[in-house]
């Protein structure tokens, strides 16, 4: 068990959430269980966790898709997992297209939906470690002074020092201190990791 990792389940059925709580528990995972869309909106979610949803199409007040839809708008990139016992098609379809990682019709196999779990909770762990790395870059470049992120710039480009330092008015030796300073502060070896780093940002 991982204490990062947290599995959501929405569902208007209290016997529905039950039942998948006790099937989620019991591979070691942590659950928390919601009546409704818009309880689950209303619950504070620390974002450091690495988490996954599993969520009903057909729920009053605020459906599964509106659901969708709304963290999608509020950037709330979760990896769902739709269960339904009234879907269609086109229901289907509409929730894949924004990214649903599954849609199961009820009555499902324990097996399908602790799959799509796994697959759903891989995708939020890399798209974390992802928004970790570049967090880092952002802080990295932060320290940076402003004639350091204008040296920054034809570093990237592949410009020569002498006619970077014809360009910014500055002498050869003041753009080979900025980029010794730039290599630092950016924590990189070599200029291919530092472009890497700045088309990232």
């Amino acid at each position: 068990m991982k204490p990062q990792e947290l599995v959501y389940v929405v569902d208007d059925d209290l016997s529905m959430r039950e039942a998948l709580s006790s099937l989620i528990r019991s591979v070691g995972l942590r659950v928390e269980t919601y009546p409704s869309a818009v309880a689950f909106l209303a619950a504070p979610r620390p974002e450091a966790l690495v988490t996954c949803l599993i969520l009903d199409i057909r729920m009053p007040e605020l459906n599964g898709l509106e659901l969708q839809s709304q963290l999608i708008q509020l950037g709330h990139a979760i990896p769902i997992i739709f269960i339904t016992g009234h879907g269609d098609i086109p229901m289907a379809v509409r929730a894949m297209k924004q990214g649903a990682v599954e849609f199961l019709a009820k009555p499902f196999r324990d097996e399908d939906l602790l799959t799509a779990i796994d697959s759903a909770l891989t995708q939020a762990r890399n798209s974390h470690q992802a928004e970790t790395e570049l967090d880092k870059i952002r802080r990295r470049y932060a320290l940076l002074t402003n004639r350091e992120k204008e040296v920054i710039v034809y570093m990237v480009k592949g410009t020569l020092n002498k006619q970077a330092a014809a360009e910014l008015g500055i002498s050869e030796i003041t753009i080979k201190v900025h980029r010794h300073n730039i290599m630092m502060k950016m924590q990189v070896d070599t200029v291919p990791d530092l472009v890497r780093c700045m088309e990232r940002l």
